[in-house]
């Protein structure tokens, strides 16, 4: 099962089954591991604005 997180400004969903290229993080990556720097490909949210 996928660890999902939406990002409230601008609805960009993370997936860790896809991870996230832009960001360097591999498929697999779980939400507990992505770096507290991470910001929203998308709009450029922080971290914390995800839900």
């Amino acid at each position: 099962m996928a660890d999902q997180k939406r990002c409230s400004i601008c609805g960009y969903t993370y997936d860790s089954d896809k991870g996230e290229e832009k960001a360097n993080l591999a498929p697999g990556t779980l939400w507990d591991d992505v770096p507290e720097d991470f910001k929203c490909p998308l709009c450029g949210a922080k971290r914390t604005l995800f839900k």
